[in-house]
């Protein structure tokens, strides 16, 4: 049983120090095993925006906090043809997911495109209720001054 409890353990170290797009790690104190990993996420689908994403890992618990947090911005061209091709549904498309806990706790980010303020929006959130709630928090990505601009008059982009 102890055996098994330190490879769990181990391994989560391990696989805690593999990640590529970790840009920032911070202690939180020296009598803490837990972090905040700062790490960078550019949606697949809409490559000119890039998400920054804070949370908290506690390096030796099977499951880490449920906080996090999150900020988009444009950080290159964003076109029409890019929207065409993500999901336009209210409930949007899951752009990334990262485990939290062996509990099936998991951190994810949605994008959700808001056609009527044409603004993209992304959800971070945890499914895993934490003291009576659903951590969650949103960054916004508006789309004026971008090709991918559709003024309300119909036409297809502001250049």
């Amino acid at each position: 049983m102890h055996k098994t409890l330190l490879s769990v353990i181990g391994l989560s170290l391990l696989l805690t120090g593999c990640s590529n797009d970790e840009v920032g790690d911070v202690s939180l104190g020296m009598f803490t095993t837990k972090d905040i990993k700062l790490n960078v996420l550019s949606d697949p689908k809409v490559p000119g925006v890039t998400c920054h994403v804070a949370s908290v890992e506690a390096n030796l618990s099977l499951s880490d906090p449920s906080d996090s947090s999150i900020s988009c911005r444009q950080t290159g061209e964003i076109t029409q043809q890019m929207l065409t091709d993500i999901d336009r549904s209210e409930s949007g498309e899951v752009v990334f997911k990262k485990s939290k806990s062996i509990f099936f706790k998991t951190m994810k980010i949605r994008r959700i495109f808001d056609a009527k303020n044409q603004t993209l929006l992304y959800l971070s959130y945890s499914t895993k209720e934490t003291s009576g709630s659903y951590k969650h928090s949103l960054s916004t990505v508006p789309l004026w001054g971008t090709k991918a601009y559709v003024k309300s008059g119909g036409s297809e982009t502001a250049e």
